[in-house]
């Protein structure tokens, strides 16, 4: 009666074993029942669909290079320019659509002053895509 105890006077208590055979036949009759039914619910419709020949209009805007030299100089897509001519050159491309990109490139010894007179008339004169233009190379 007792399981491995020689006191005869003790009560043995419940058994604290988990019996994992029905979970185990209810898991294998699942797994079957899934292997069953998945290839019939994997049935294709063949539907002949347009071919399409087409290829992405992809309009880029120009961009306007504008040099600022250590000495303060500035260039224009490579031609010398004054601050004066600047403002009109920017008035110029803010009004085209769509409207070209800025890129600032600066030399490293500009003082930061000289740039954010340009950053300033720019932003004036309505250009809002103003991008810096850097060479990792350089340390």
């Amino acid at each position: 009666m007792s399981i491995g105890g020689f006191n005869e006077r003790r009560q043995p208590g419940p058994m604290a074993e988990i019996n994992v055979v029905p979970l185990v036949d209810v898991m294998l009759v699942l797994l079957v029942i899934f292997i069953v039914t998945t290839p019939l619910l994997t049935h294709a419709v063949k539907i002949d669909l347009p071919k399409a020949s087409s290829s992405p209009n992809l309009t880029r805007p120009e961009h306007v290079q504008l040099g600022i030299r250590e000495d303060g100089s500035l260039l224009w897509n490579g031609a010398p320019v004054t601050l004066d001519e600047l403002e009109s050159n920017f008035s110029a491309v803010a009004m085209q659509a769509p409207q070209p990109e800025l890129h600032i490139r600066a030399d490293r010894l500009v003082p930061y002053e000289r740039v954010a007179q340009v950053m300033s008339k720019a932003a004036r004169a309505g250009l809002v895509r103003i991008g810096f233009v850097t060479d990792p190379a350089r340390n």
